[in-house]
């Protein structure tokens, strides 16, 4: 399932994107538009810019930003940054790999073969689409 913190900042990153000049947008009109609490929103936008999505400027007419054309931002990254890792289980995980305690050999598991078709399959899809593609 989604976490409410991925949900929102894919919400985040959209609005940012629908603006035409990529001009810094104030938290409290995505927190408004999108209907996110401030404070959640801040430290999901936090994150964003942490991991070199976003620009903040501060002062008058400050905000955040994006920092990359909404095309070169690519859901995977977004997934990753915002949800963690992308395998359901962690001894299909690319990234975090971790092998399973009650499992003896994962050769012969069916549920290890079945999460590997679900991560490649959730990976082809968060690999070929871009923040682009959600405003589309």
């Amino acid at each position: 399932m989604l976490s409410a913190k991925t949900k929102y900042g894919l919400k985040a990153l959209t609005y940012m994107a629908k603006q035409e000049n990529r001009s810094p947008v104030q938290i409290a009109a995505i927190a408004e538009s999108e209907n996110i609490s401030q404070k959640y929103l801040e430290s999901i936008l936090l994150t964003l810019r942490k991991a070199g999505f976003l620009g903040s400027k501060k002062g008058k007419g400050g905000g955040y930003y994006l920092l990359k054309d909404p095309k070169d931002i690519m859901m995977v990254e977004v997934m990753r940054v915002l949800e963690g890792p992308i395998a359901m289980v962690p001894c299909v995980s690319l990234n975090f790999y971790e092998k399973c305690d009650d499992c003896p050999d994962e050769t012969a598991c069916s549920v290890h073969k079945l999460m590997i078709e679900v991560r490649d399959s959730t990976l082809n899809i968060f690999n070929n689409k871009s923040l682009a593609d959600l405003i589309s």
